[in-house]
């Protein structure tokens, strides 16, 4: 090189590396063919770039908005690198829609697939405390942590705050092997793997490491106030009432709560009522709260679980007529005028 060159090294640990470069380094490659005057030397979480200073400072600006770039959208391609490279790193509009909420790993675009989850949606705009009703597989959960991880992203809150209560479903935590973090893992497992959709590895590592999010059992929220945090209570139905209450009543300034539950799989005690079922009866007409219902239309996964739900809905149906038939039988005084 004619010019004198000079070394300079970048930190690509707020992506994740071998996502963000591709197999085989594919778009190091393509990297390297738009700034030939330029050695750029991968070193896992390391670049290297040999060159001019003026080129190097450049390369350092294109960087970043590479690295922008993947951290929205959950992909680097060629297509978006030429346009950064070429027109100083604006957004491709085919990638631009309302719809997505989240651009997760892999290229993955997380979206409202029906209409109440988009009602969901909606909700969340338009409230601070929004409660999702509805059985399993609606999409509640992970609705409301893409768009807990939207907001994170464009900086609307500072942190994501995913609760759910240690509740045993036929299990004794007790007999669970492991510290109580081993033992609490389990039950958070759909928060996990929610957000491992959306966020690169590395940088869900960062997040966690330094509290950006945070995951805990119910219990650990009592004594706290959230403030600019997107809160999540998961499971909301096996929560009592009082703790419900302690929940609701953590909203700090600028916090939104999104609670998610389903009130056919309540796991508490016959003794205990569920906090769920109390809050979407006394809060309902509060100004700034809106409940959300979700259905068997709403169901996202395999096809098989509408129908299983369908037949249990069914089975209760039978069950209550049964048990109405039974009551009037023994009780002819009450079906007289």
């Amino acid at each position: 090189m004619n010019e004198a060159s000079i070394e300079k090294i970048f930190s690509l640990e707020s992506v994740d590396y071998a996502d963000f470069w591709g197999s085989n380094e594919r778009m190091l490659d393509f990297v390297r063919l738009l700034f030939p005057k330029l050695k750029l030397i991968a070193r896992g979480e390391m670049l290297k770039a040999i060159g001019p200073d003026d080129d190097i400072a450049h390369f350092e600006g294109k960087l970043q908005a590479m690295m922008t770039y993947y951290e929205k959208f959950g992909r680097l391609t060629e297509s978006a690198v030429m346009q950064i490279v070429e027109s100083g790193g604006s957004t491709p509009e085919a990638e631009v829609s309302d719809e997505i909420l989240v651009h997760g790993r892999n290229g993955l675009l997380v979206k409202a697939m029906t209409r109440n989850q988009r009602r969901l949606v909606d909700a969340v705009h338009r409230n601070d405390m929004v409660f999702a009703v509805g059985p399993a597989g609606t999409g509640k959960t992970y609705t409301a942590v893409a768009l807990a991880v939207r907001a994170l992203k464009n900086k609307e809150v500072r942190r994501i705050v995913l609760t759910r209560p240690a509740v045993e479903a036929g299990e004794n935590l007790g007999f669970l092997p492991g510290d109580l973090r081993d033992k609490l893992d389990p039950y958070l497992q759909p928060l996990y793997d929610a957000l491992r959709d959306m966020i690169p590895q590395q940088k869900l590592l960062a997040y966690w490491e330094d509290s950006t999010i945070e995951i805990a059992p119910l219990a650990f929220m009592r004594g706290r106030t959230l403030d600019n945090a997107f809160v999540i209570l998961d499971e909301a139905q096996n929560a009592t009432s009082s703790q419900l209450k302690m929940f609701l009543t953590r909203m700090g300034r600028n916090a939104k709560f999104v609670v998610t539950g389903d009130l056919t799989q309540i796991d508490l005690p016959r003794n205990q009522q569920s906090g769920l079922l109390q809050a979407t009866k006394i809060l309902k007409d509060i100004k700034g709260i809106e409940i959300v219902q979700l259905d068997q239309s709403d169901v996202v996964r395999h096809r098989l679980v509408t129908d299983i739900i369908r037949a249990y809905d069914n089975l209760k149906e039978e069950l209550s007529a049964a048990k109405d038939k039974t009551y009037g039988e023994n009780n002819p005084s009450e079906l007289q005028d």
